[in-house]
Formats: C-alpha cells, structure tokens, sequence
C-alpha cells in the first residue's frame, strides 16, 4: 500500500486511537462513491483475464501485499483458472496512518521465489515506494519474471521515477480513497465499492 496524500480531504486526526466506530460511520455516509461495487467486479474481471493471457503456462505465486492487497488477491485469485500459489509480504509506510512515512518490513513471503513467476498484488499505487521496494526484493529473491497488478491507480504527476506496473483495473482521483481492501484508519477495508473521503466533521 502506497503512501495516499490528503488532496481533497480534512486532515488525519493525530493519532487512530482518536479515530472512532462513530467516525467511520460519519466518515462513509460523507463520502462520495468513485466506483461502485459492479463496476469494480467487471474491472476485476478484465483484469484476471489480462493476467491470464500474459502468464501463459507460468504457475505463478500471487503476492499479496499487505494489508491492503489482501483483498483484490483473493478476488483475483478466485478468478484465475490456472494452477497458482498464493503468499504475502508486509511491507508498509503507513501504520494505520493517512500519510506514509519510512518504510518497514514486517513480513516476508514464506515461499522460496527463485526460479518463480511472481505476480505482486496491491491495494493502489500512488507514488509507487512500497511496490518498488516489493519488485526490487522479489528480484533480489531470484524471482524469473515479476508481474505487478493493483486494483487502482491515483490520477497524479508524483509517481516516483522508474516505477511501473503491469495490470492496473481502475483509476481514481487524487484524493483519499477506501474499501476493496483500503482503509480509513484501518475501517472499511471490507466494503465491495470504493469511496473518496469528505467532509465529515470529525
């Protein structure tokens, strides 16, 4: 999960401790819908088709990175009709937080890589830190090829130099986004549609 900016959207509380059941709620009834659940499910589709086409006779292990990529790798995965692994890597820059900071290695995938095709699952790609530091350690790991796909890029000019990904199945705006395995201090990663902060008064 990739470090999301405030563009559009109140700033953090200090702290998730301060951040309440009731501030979710108020949090998701403020909050504008950028793509419903259908909308997602097609894009998630054509998405797992692409990924077909291009692994051709490859086994690949699905990585899923933490916590956010969770989600679209099971939906993902569900959707793929060809032999695969799945495993995970925890790396992050938020700590529950609405802006990043270092990135921390928490945990690494329990699969040997090498000699693998890798396919990196993610959340969103903002400015592209943590998914870099993913493909630049799975090739270190001796992965034979490395795919990345997320479920949604953010519409900016920040992307960090040199960073790509391969399958991406939507777009949304630069502003604080949530649900399909995104969260609102660690709230609604769950819901099946994805939603833009707003003013909720908290």
């Amino acid at each position: 999960m990739d470090d999301q900016p405030r563009a559009g959207a109140r700033a953090a509380p200090a702290a998730d401790a301060q951040f309440s059941a009731g501030d979710a709620r108020a949090a998701l009834h403020a909050a504008e819908c950028v793509h419903s659940a259908a909308a997602v499910q097609s894009a998630l589709d054509a998405q797992a088709a692409a990924l077909t086409t291009a692994i051709g006779g490859d086994a690949p292990v699905l990585l899923a990175v933490m916590t956010g990529g969770l989600w679209p790798t099971v939906e993902l995965s569900r959707r793929l009709e060809f032999a695969h692994r799945v495993d995970c890597v925890h790396a992050t820059r938020y700590e529950g937080a609405r802006r990043g900071a270092t990135l921390r290695w928490r945990l690494a995938p329990r699969l040997a890589l090498a000699g693998q095709c890798v396919v990196i699952v993610d959340d969103i790609l903002d400015e592209g830190h943590t998914i870099a530091a993913v493909q630049s350690a799975c090739r270190d790991a001796g992965a034979a090829r490395v795919l990345t796909a997320v479920l949604v890029r953010k519409q900016h000019a920040r992307l960090a130099p040199g960073v790509a990904v391969d399958f991406v199945a939507l777009e949304v705006p630069d502003r604080y986004v949530f649900g399909c395995g995104m969260d609102l201090h660690e709230y609604w990663r769950g819901l099946p549609a994805i939603y833009a902060v707003g003013d909720y008064g908290g």
